[in-house]
């Protein structure tokens, strides 16, 4: 009995791993997965895959979204700015707006030391941007690349920053509207208010560099 009991033990906590399979979005040749906001294709005016990584190109500006919806899911990737860079990850994206930021709620990319957001600590690296502040400041310095985790699992929403988890809140809670109501985006009726979305990459915000792009439905 004991032996059967130490065998069923290990198949429920091995039946608790996400088995779900990676979808690589950029593997540092090739992109799958991604289009231009609102666009039927990829931009490829407007970004270039350089020394394996997927960077916009200087005076031109588009979004990306994921060809795919995700409502619980884990993404991972990596970012790099030049001084003064900014830009951001979206989840719960949907097209209905003009911008991706009137629907989507945003990770900040930033380089803190220069450009203005990052005097405020609610704009700054790593944020839920203009509602929650990273509980630690650990972006590496303008130059090296950022590793990035976003976790959505039944609405609880993790921002992770070069291995520590910033900061977590409940989508779509009482809290969550509080924070919206004191922020820009309380003018924007489409913002928060999908259950599932696209995931997107900022690129009308000047040079920017990501690598390693890859998300798994949980």
């Amino acid at each position: 009995m004991k032996n059967l009991i130490i065998i069923f033990s290990s198949l429920t906590i091995f039946s608790c791993v996400n088995t779900n399979k990676w979808e690589v979005l950029f593997d540092g040749e090739r992109v799958n997965g991604l289009r231009g906001y609102r666009q039927s294709g990829f931009p490829s005016n407007d970004w270039a895959v350089v020394d394996g990584t997927l960077k916009t190109i200087p005076g031109h500006g588009v979004d990306l979204i994921s060809e795919n919806i995700y409502k619980d899911f884990e993404l991972e990737l990596e970012w790099k700015v030049t001084i003064g860079g900014n830009s951001g990850i979206f989840y719960y994206a949907t097209e209905e707006g003009d911008y991706i930021w009137q629907s989507a709620p945003e990770m900040q990319v930033l380089d803190n030391d220069v450009h203005t957001d990052g005097k405020n600590t609610l704009t700054s690296a790593g944020a839920l941007y203009a509602m929650i502040a990273p509980k630690e400041v650990v972006v590496n310095p303008v130059g090296e690349f950022n590793k990035v985790r976003i976790i959505s699992k039944n609405k609880k929403i993790e921002h992770w920053l070069n291995g520590t988890k910033i900061l977590e809140y409940i989508y779509g809670s009482e809290a969550m509207w509080e924070l919206v109501a004191k922020s820009k985006f309380s003018a924007m009726p489409l913002f928060g208010k999908a259950s599932e979305g696209h995931i997107g990459i900022q690129g009308d915000h000047g040079e920017i560099w990501y690598r390693n792009i890859r998300i798994r439905k949980l």
